[in-house]
């Protein structure tokens, strides 16, 4: 818990982002050692950690800085919509299970500072969850502005109508792309190139349903109003265009072809 002695005399907290348990937040204090002991071994990066963490008081701000420093906007885009959707919203139970499944799923990632700092799919997710709340709130061109530079900046494009369940995992993610009638399940593993498209052949509810603790391979294509069932899996390269049922895996170019029925 030393970590705790790292918090600056000057941040001052934010009523909108502190939560009760900001100061007691094991991922938090967590996060900010190791900001800690990288400021102290990495003299070139002291300042930015600094600035983007050690000085802040939670988590849901120091991931605000981040996500509006990586998005090149100076005038706190990201920070002023965080605060003003905070108690509304469950965010930060969100952001929390997302690292943690990078955690688990990643042999990379070590511990949550790299994450939170540099994987474009995590901070897609963020941004994601804040487009969300922002296109039901009927606020959609500053959603559909947020959805644009997350596309330009990280290379991934999530319509800001698409829902994402807790403690999903984009892996890379690079070219990934989810519509706007989309759904996708808690505890999903997704891999770079994967869209969850449409047909071009219909409108209105269009796009694929993903239930939960499902893995999608790396350039697999999943089109149109499909069903995807709980704990499937989805072979790199496949292009769905029917039901998965849960549990099923299913590989190939076409994938009706039934690969093993037998998922845990």
């Amino acid at each position: 818990m030393v970590a705790a002695n790292y918090v600056s005399e000057n941040a001052q907290p934010s009523a909108g982002l502190l939560s009760e348990s900001s100061l007691d937040d094991p991922l938090w204090v967590e996060i900010r050692y190791q900001a800690k002991s990288e400021a102290d071994r990495e003299p070139s990066l002291r300042e930015r950690l600094k600035a983007l963490i050690l000085n802040e008081s939670s988590l849901e701000i120091a991931l605000a800085n981040i996500l509006d420093d990586r998005l090149g906007d100076k005038r706190g885009t990201i920070r002023k919509q965080m605060e003003e959707a905070q108690p509304e919203s469950l965010f930060d139970q969100s952001l929390r299970a997302d690292l943690q499944a990078i955690k688990y799923h990643d042999p990379a990632a070590t511990n949550g500072l790299v994450p939170l700092l540099y994987f474009k799919g995590f901070l897609s997710i963020q941004v994601h969850r804040l487009a969300n709340w922002l296109w039901i709130s009927g606020r959609e061109m500053l959603a559909l502005h947020l959805q644009s530079r997350v596309s330009e900046v990280f290379g991934v494009d999530i319509h800001p109508g698409a829902r994402i369940g807790r403690g999903v995992f984009i892996d890379h993610a690079t070219s990934v792309v989810i519509g706007e009638t989309a759904k996708v399940g808690d505890a999903v593993v997704l891999f770079h190139e994967v869209t969850l498209g449409g047909t071009g052949k219909l409108r209105g509810d269009r796009h694929p349903k993903v239930g939960d603790s499902v893995m999608i391979g790396a350039g697999a294509k999943l089109l149109g109003n499909i069903r995807i069932g709980d704990r499937a899996k989805i072979g790199a390269g496949s292009v769905v265009v029917k039901d998965v049922a849960a549990g099923v895996t299913v590989v190939g170019p076409v994938a009706g072809q039934v690969a093993n029925h037998t998922a845990p």
